[in-house]
């Protein structure tokens, strides 16, 4: 497998680690990155050729795959390179940062298409997910009917997308497609339908200049993890336009109703998530590491499980990079016809955050119906329910 690199950020290194030990066969045959530091972590053997352009490395790498990690308001321009160019694409999330972003890949889905593009959702593949699933299909919960949950992500990380070119939403889509897609993904898989209305509030309130630390160490927290472009030094005094907490309230589809908070200023993270039906209820952490599923009328605990036993789903998504790597190792030789998230789940969870962003920003209910319609009207959507996966 002759794979083609578009951005050599650390997710990039990450996910491309797990993949050769999935798929030793593999091998990296060009990149492109103007700032190519990491390029050394990728693994390979002798020097990789660096390319300027995405459409000349697909011309003259024979590549098989394109691995797109690059900044996000860039993943569509290379995503429709890969696709011309006759080949499968690989994109980190969110796969497009815009509305018009959307309806241009959607065309060239329709076009090229979905199979061709997979899409790095990761969550899908942790552990509790697949537990969860596998407890809704079997009917444990019954009919769901609300849900609530949260990503608190602790100070260290706030920090690091104050930072980062991240911070802007002309090249991050903003803190809630950037960072909660995951989450909204989710919820989509769970419920088995989309938000149709949805409600937000939010703002920059932590990261503010009269909040700055006062002495070099305590500022030090704040620069644990590296940016590699586009960096700025204090995240209390940068330019970003991103925020720093959102609280939501959603209504779907299917009549389903959540609540959904963030925070980036959080010491100790959590990422919960509690979901109720008509015969039962699950709740979890995929942070803190467990899943409990219990009967409605008698309480009855029918799943109890603790992940925290496992070291490998201590790092990297809770284990899931390395599921995820596995499983896109099995798709890419033929031996799996399907993967957990396809890149139409990509788009609807995108479309989703930009939702939740424009009732933020104007305060008002946005309604989705017309979204969903025109994104329908395209006839990409799997009619296999999420959750059946």
């Amino acid at each position: 497998m002759r794979i083609a690199v578009a951005g050599v950020g650390k997710r990039s290194v990450k996910v491309l680690a797990y993949l050769r030990a999935a798929m030793p066969e593999m091998r990296i045959v060009g990149y492109v990155d103007p700032s190519p530091r990491l390029v050394p972590e990728l693994g390979e053997p002798g020097v990789i050729k660096a390319f300027d352009t995405v459409e000349v490395m697909l011309a003259q790498t024979q590549a098989e795959l394109l691995f797109v990690g690059s900044p996000n308001h860039l993943h569509l321009d290379h995503i429709a390179a890969g696709l011309r160019a006759g080949i499968r694409v690989f994109s980190e999330k969110p796969i497009v940062t815009t509305h018009d972003q959307t309806w241009a890949l959607a065309d060239l889905l329709a076009e090229y298409g979905s199979e061709r593009l997979m899409i790095g959702l990761v969550l899908r593949y942790a552990p509790q997910m697949k537990d969860l699933r596998r407890a809704i299909a079997a009917g444990h919960l019954g009919k769901i009917v609300s849900l609530e949950a949260n990503e608190h992500i602790e100070p260290q990380h706030g920090g690091f997308f104050m930072r980062d070119w991240r911070r802007y939403t002309a090249y991050s889509g903003g803190f809630m497609l950037e960072k909660c897609c995951h989450d909204i993904d989710l919820f989509h898989m769970i419920t088995g339908s989309r938000p149709q209305k949805v409600a937000s509030f939010g703002g920059r309130r932590s990261f503010t200049p009269e909040n700055a630390p006062t002495r070099n160490s305590e500022m030090a927290l704040f620069h644990q993890t590296p940016s590699l472009w586009e960096t700025t030094d204090d995240p209390f005094r940068s330019d970003a336009d991103i925020i720093d907490h959102q609280t939501a309230i959603l209504s779907f589809e299917n009549d389903v109703t959540m609540s959904f908070h963030t925070n980036i200023n959080t010491p100790d993270q959590s990422r919960h998530f509690c979901v109720i039906g008509t015969r039962g209820m699950a709740e979890g952490d995929l942070q803190r590491g467990y899943l409990r599923v219990t009967a409605a009328q008698t309480a009855e605990r029918l799943l109890d499980i603790d992940y925290t036993q496992d070291p490998d789903l201590q790092v990297d998504h809770y284990g899931s990079d390395r599921q995820m790597a596995l499983e896109l190792a099995d798709f890419l030789r033929g031996d799996i016809v399907r993967l957990p998230v396809s890149v139409v789940d990509g788009i609807e969870a995108g479309l989703s955050a930009m939702a939740l962003d424009q009732a933020r920003t104007t305060g008002q209910i946005v309604d989705l119906t017309q979204i969903w319609e025109r994104l329908d009207a395209y006839g990409l959507r799997n009619p296999v329910p999420a959750h059946a996966v």
